[in-house]
């Protein structure tokens, strides 16, 4: 944009960049900076999805990650409180980073209560605009989610050789514990049921079954879901011990989402998975839950390329023959190679073929590598949340639910 000095001798305005993206192998990536000042380490990925960043960046399993959002409008509905995923909106469970291509715009929407830039700033997450997304992820399509520094300063001053040896110097997710960082602190009961148009959500005034659930790293809607099908859901840290567990009588025991290497978290869960196991009680998983009770039934998990993360991903349910469009959110997966005899291949992904569910045969223990509760189907796998609890009803001798209502 042509200015004039008071010369009248025509210069030209340059905008001053004020975020960088620097990734390991030394590229740098300038634009607008929003959100938190500052700099953070971590590894950077892409998510699919048209909608639903404010659950994308409060979910506690994209601790460690930069989230770079391919589709291009982010932001123009604001953002509320009823929109989080983490347990503890306190402790800002959740990515560290976000990159968009275009710039924030104003909300407009009746549910907006702040602009996404003003979230981003209380929450603590750097962020970044006006950067190519369909460059950023072809690379990592093409090499891989790569470990990075994003930095934001108003005044556009780096030093960016240190950004380049900090993003290389960072070891990156592979053996890396996560959720011991995200994990509640303490053991609490959950009793909030679904959002309902024009209600909000409700509460569960009389459960009829009790569901433990260990948190790696738990979403809401999980513990929602559960809720409204008539679990009190009691949700106990991640290092939780079997005998404390089994003490609290449970009906049910889910094995939570949440972020970072599975054998790394494996190390203490994994045995306890293993005492629970030894019991009858209806076990589920999702996502680092159903990795590590792979894990724990004698399987292997190993790093992805450029991991899933995404709305739009087709699952086929063995089970049933249908295929339903699910969330998902993972950079590592189980081997489904490596699994042992008696533990069944239940549901695969249908871009790639990797594993995305498995059952033990003969017992009430199941689990998948999606995410039922986010309801990009929107209701597509809904249904599993329903095979959990027909398992606890048929070890009471009660009827079963149908599947899908």
């Amino acid at each position: 944009m042509a200015t004039m000095t008071a010369a009248s001798t025509p210069t030209w305005a340059t905008e001053k960049l004020t975020a960088l993206l620097v990734l390991a192998d030394g590229t740098v990536i300038e634009g607008r900076g929003l959100g938190a000042t500052g700099s953070a380490v971590a590894e950077v990925c892409f998510n699919t999805a048209l909608t639903g960043y404010q659950e994308i960046l409060t979910d506690p399993s994209y601790a460690g990650q930069i989230v770079t959002f391919t589709f291009p409008h982010i932001g123009n509905i604001g953002t509320n409180d009823e929109d989080i995923e983490d347990l503890n909106p306190v402790a800002r469970a959740g990515a560290v980073g976000a990159v968009f291509k275009a710039d924030v715009t104003n909300p407009s929407s009746y549910r907006a209560a702040s602009g996404l830039d003003q979230w981003l700033k209380k929450r603590g997450i750097v962020a970044l605009s006006g950067i190519d997304t369909r460059a950023l992820t072809a690379l990592i399509r093409e090499k891989g989610m790569p470990n990075a520094v994003i930095a934001h300063a108003p005044d556009g001053i780096f030093d960016i050789e240190e950004l380049k040896r900090r993003a290389a110097a960072w070891s990156g997710l592979i053996g890396l514990d996560l959720a011991k960082d995200v994990t509640s602190g303490q053991s609490s009961v959950w009793r909030e049921t679904p959002w309902v148009w024009d209600e909000g959500f409700g509460e569960q005034p009389d459960p009829s079954m009790h569901v433990v659930a260990i948190d790696y790293g738990v979403k809401r809607n999980i513990l929602r879901l559960l809720a409204g099908l008539g679990a009190k859901v009691t949700v106990v840290p991640a290092n939780t011990g079997a005998e404390d567990i089994l003490a609290m009588r449970p009906d049910g025991i889910f094995l939570s989402n949440g972020p970072g290497d599975p054998e790394a978290t494996g190390d203490y869960a994994v045995p306890v998975i293993q005492d629970l196991l030894k019991t009858d009680i209806p076990v589920f998983g999702i996502c680092l839950g159903h990795q590590m009770l792979a894990l724990a039934l004698g399987g292997k998990t190993a790093k992805m390329h450029q991991g899933h993360h995404g709305a739009n991903h087709p699952v086929k349910d063995h089970t049933t023959g249908k295929v339903e469009i699910v969330s998902m959110n993972h950079g590592f997966a189980v081997d489904a190679g490596s699994l042992p005899t008696g533990v069944e291949e239940t549901h695969v992904s249908l871009f790639d073929g990797s594993n995305c569910g498995i059952t033990l045969t003969g017992r009430p223990v199941f689990s998948v590598q999606h995410h039922p509760e986010a309801s990009p189907g929107p209701q597509d796998s809904h249904y599993l949340f329903r095979r959990f609890v027909n398992l606890i009803r048929e070890k009471r001798g009660e009827p079963a639910l149908a599947e899908r209502a």
